[in-house]
């Protein structure tokens, strides 16, 4: 048995394998482009290493994609199968990743939780248990996974930057800035503590300043995979969009965002959506930029990764003019809430839904359907997932449609 460089023992003889599961942890912490590649690395150098057949299972699982699904499932089998002599951490590990590939949330998020009480050197546990509550809206939680290890950690500015979005999450924003600040003092290359600032920037409505700094970091993003690279560039173009500069947001959207996107990743394909949306509600024309996206939505239809996802994929499909498509994610939607465990099912039967069918109605000018879906729900909104400033997104279209609603009204009345 080894250490990795977190001081963790791995159930591995091969130098070579822990040298490529270091890389592999680097990588994810710093959202990193060559994740995939170091832990296949690892695998190729021990192929009897549980861990780092169950680190590759999460790496595809983090794609929330079917593919990327079928893609974890033979190196989970893997983890499982050389499983019987690992390490204690390794064998809850193994438990964690299953559970989440059997879409048991709860568990998983109960065993990332146990790893960190015990082994709060485990900062890929972590990230992965702030990624599941971030999904289902759970900010506190996301904030206290990272602080509790913080003391165990106090030289890793990866955690920082972790603490730092979970603070600001929480909206302790001077604190917040101050983590992530200590993050880039280290390192200035940590993109998840610049995009930690860019959320307090954006709160604060500390417009000029944030582009100004956003961008002086931009080009330590080049080594950052799609989603993160495209996503900060995402939070750039928030901040022109404040100052109604649409010609540049549109360039912004053509040249870093979804230009640069791997157009197959939900994450960005979500980015790409949501600032057409954005842009449609000041006004903006976007031409036919719905239609180049909506060739790759196809394959997110009965998919149902995160309700997150499905509520924009529907919105771009109904924009681009896919009534069927449409009607027939609405129906896999239903029929998708039979299949999953009840921690998840009432989210979806409750407020996923109802949205999805609200902003159907909005892209389709049915102001009115659009106001009586989501009315009802507004105060659970955080449970379809993602950050405030993605969800306020949702708010906006219900301010639009009430507006518009009004409207319309008014115009019958005098017609």
């Amino acid at each position: 048995m080894l250490e990795d460089a977190q001081g963790l023992v791995v159930t591995t003889d091969s130098v070579k394998a822990i040298a490529a599961i270091n890389r592999f942890s680097s990588q994810m912490l710093s959202y990193g482009k060559d994740a995939q590649t170091a832990i296949l690395q690892a695998i190729a150098a021990d192929p009897t290493c549980a861990l780092a057949h169950a680190y590759a299972a999460a790496y595809y699982l983090t794609q929330e994609n079917h593919k990327a699904w079928q893609q974890a499932q033979p190196y989970l089998r893997a983890a499982q199968q050389h499983s019987a002599k690992i390490t204690a951490r390794e064998k809850l590990y193994v438990q964690g990743i299953t559970a989440w590939a059997n879409q048991e949330i709860e568990v998983a998020i109960a065993i990332h939780e146990e790893i960190t009480d015990s082994f709060p050197r485990d900062l890929i546990s972590v990230q992965q248990g702030q990624y599941h509550y971030f999904y289902l809206g759970d900010k506190v939680r996301l904030r206290q996974i990272a602080q509790k290890v913080l003391a165990s950690n106090l030289e890793n500015h990866y955690l920082y930057g972790m603490v730092a979005f979970g603070l600001e999450q929480c909206h302790q924003l001077e604190a917040a800035e101050n983590m992530a600040n200590q993050a880039i003092a280290v390192n200035k290359y940590d993109p998840w503590a610049h995009h930690a600032i860019a959320h307090v920037m954006e709160t604060q409505g500390r417009v000029y300043e944030g582009i100004a700094w956003m961008e002086s970091f931009a080009h330590t993003w080049e080594n950052c995979n799609s989603m993160l690279y495209t996503h900060n560039w995402w939070h750039i173009a928030l901040y022109y969009l404040q100052l109604q500069n649409h010609e540049k947001v549109l360039n912004l959207y053509d040249t870093h965002i979804w230009e640069r996107a791997n157009k197959q990743s939900p994450k960005d394909q979500v980015g790409a959506i949501s600032l057409l949306l954005r842009l449609e509600l000041h006004g903006v024309d976007v031409g036919d930029r719905w239609q180049g996206i909506s060739p790759y939505l196809y394959s997110r239809i009965d998919e149902h990764a995160l309700p997150f996802q499905d509520l924009h994929y529907v919105y771009a499909l109904a924009k681009a003019g896919h009534y069927d498509w449409v009607n027939q994610m609405l129906v896999s939607m239903q029929y998708h809430t039979l299949s999953i465990n009840p921690f998840l099912r009432w989210s979806w039967l409750e407020v996923a839904i109802p949205t999805a069918r609200a902003m159907v109605a909005h892209a389709k000018g049915d102001f009115q359907t659009t106001v009586a879906e989501l009315k009802p729900i507004l105060s659970r909104l955080h449970e379809i997932g993602g950050s405030h400033a993605q969800r306020v997104l949702f708010g906006q279209v219900y301010e639009d449609a009430v507006l518009s609603a009004q409207k319309q009204s008014w115009v019958y009345a005098v017609s």
